[in-house]
């Protein structure tokens, strides 16, 4: 039985987006991709897509040759993390969710880690800039790489939902500590960024991060140059 057709309304310069965008390209979905502008939305998104006019968001069963105009009686379907489970529901052989009940915890586990203890530290330094932000992220990070295993990626040998969550942020981090881009002091970045991705302590997410950048769904997914770009408009020292 063929797949209904599905729509996705994204946006290059959000990673909530690409954690999706990612788990499409790796389950080798059809799709149709519908981008839109977060400084200039369509008024029609909030009212026939997504009611909180964000992105990523998916309709579900609309022809997706008109996605202006999905039928009132498609799925339209929202969250990152939800999405992230419906395309792994919806794609079974494409691995993003492991067949066996552990490893799928673990995938679970592992998201969990993220959302609970980077992400507060990563608002802390990058969006409020506080005093002890820096400390804190890295203390998040060391707790999060001592998940992941001796090889591999973040529940295991093979690319699942898990990576696809952690990746697009864990990028953009490691972009803009380099390039000194945040609400965070002058200096700050640079530094931050010599521990977490040049030290020893952090040779197992060095040796994660070479391997999740090298697959061509992230390569497909990433603007560097435009992503920075972006950053550094929003995070202008100079405002």
């Amino acid at each position: 039985m063929a797949t209904p057709d599905i729509i996705f309304y994204t946006a290059k310069v959000c990673p909530f987006a690409q954690r999706v965008e990612l788990a499409f390209q790796e389950a080798g979905a059809d799709i149709g991709r519908y981008q839109i502008d977060l400084q200039n939305k369509p008024e029609w998104y909030a009212s026939r897509v997504n009611p909180a006019s964000k992105v990523p968001a998916v309709v579900y069963g609309s022809p997706k040759a008109d996605p202006e105009h999905p039928t009132p009686e498609s799925a339209k379907i929202a969250e990152s993390l939800v999405l992230l489970e419906f395309v792994a529901d919806l794609y079974p052989q494409s691995g993003l969710l492991p067949a066996d009940p552990v490893a799928r915890a673990r995938v679970r586990f592992f998201i969990d880690a993220v959302s609970s203890r980077l992400f507060p530290a990563f608002l802390a330094l990058f969006i409020r800039g506080e005093t002890s932000g820096a400390d804190a992220f890295v203390a998040a990070l060391a707790d999060v790489q001592a998940l992941l295993p001796e090889t591999g990626f973040a529940a295991g040998p093979g690319f699942t939902i898990a990576d696809a969550a952690l990746v697009p942020f864990l990028a953009r981090w490691e972009l803009q500590l380099r390039n000194d881009v945040g609400k965070f002091a002058e200096g700050t970045g640079p530094r931050v960024y010599e521990e977490v991705f040049k030290s020893e302590k952090f040779a197992r997410l060095q040796r994660y991060f070479a391997d999740v950048t090298s697959r061509q769904s992230f390569k497909n997914s990433f603007d560097a140059e435009y992503l920075l770009n972006s950053a550094k408009a929003r995070f202008s020292r100079n405002q």
